[in-house]
């Protein structure tokens, strides 16, 4: 039951960041071309401020539906599949 508890508020999580369309934007880019960084996102989103930027992506973690990895001074966005496949397949269409 625990996990069928788990699942529904990851559930709600992704639902929810992927409900805002510049999210859903950076999700849909993040497919396409994974391990991406902030710079290369928001370049590629082109009028998100920074700050904005970082709290999308802050969303989209917390959910569970990106992941992020420290590179040096950078820090890359990429799906998670797994995530991605149980409650966005759409997503991966």
């Amino acid at each position: 039951m625990a996990d069928v508890d788990h699942d529904l508020v990851q559930a709600v999580k992704v639902y929810k960041a992927l409900g805002e369309p510049t999210r859903l934007k950076i999700a849909l880019m993040l497919i396409k071309q994974e391990n991406q960084c902030v710079t290369a996102i928001g370049e590629q989103l082109g009028h998100v401020a920074g700050s904005t930027l970082s709290h999308h992506l802050k969303q989209l973690t917390e959910s569970g539906l990106i992941q992020s990895q420290k590179n040096g001074s950078f820090i890359h966005y990429s799906v998670d599949q797994e995530v991605a496949m149980k409650f966005a397949p759409y997503l991966l269409a």
